[in-house]
């Protein structure tokens, strides 16, 4: 009898595991257009580094960067919502983790354009690049640079 209130007691804690788990990684919601291969690399890139993506294929990712307040000069081809941030283009897992652990007051990151190297413009080569803040008044800091 006790072996067998052990034995299922051991089995229900081991299938709630991987549920527990999904439901700490923290969800990003994705602006996207729907034919944009680099973006579909970076959401592998989100997933592939703990968090949950929900990606909506948009018209114009564009008006998700301006509802976000990231200033159309740092524009790339999608657009990230998660924990009041947003995360315009191709920003690196870890430099989002980072943003949401240290709070910082300010509108979220930008990796402007599409720099080969970055996480879903993988390819024959590797530019620098920085991840910038975004700050409330719209200026930017250098957040992180890629060599």
């Amino acid at each position: 009898m006790i072996r067998q209130i052990v034995s299922r007691t051991a089995l229900a804690v081991s299938l709630s595991i991987p549920l527990v788990a999904m439901a700490a990684a923290p969800v990003i919601d994705v602006f996207k257009s729907e034919f944009c291969g680099c973006c579909e690399g970076w959401v592998e890139h989100l997933k592939a580094n703990g968090f949950t993506p929900r990606v909506k294929n948009v018209d114009d990712p564009s008006d998700y960067r301006k509802r976000g307040g990231i200033p159309d000069e740092l524009g790339s081809c999608h657009t990230g919502m998660i924990g009041g941030y947003a995360i315009e283009g191709h920003v690196p897992a870890s430099e989002i983790k980072r943003l949401l652990k240290e709070k910082p007051k300010a509108k979220g990151l930008a990796v402007p354009a599409m720099p080969l190297g970055s996480p879903g413009m993988e390819g024959p080569r590797k530019d620098p690049y920085d991840v910038l803040l975004v700050h409330p008044d719209g200026h930017t800091t250098v957040y992180k640079h890629y060599n």
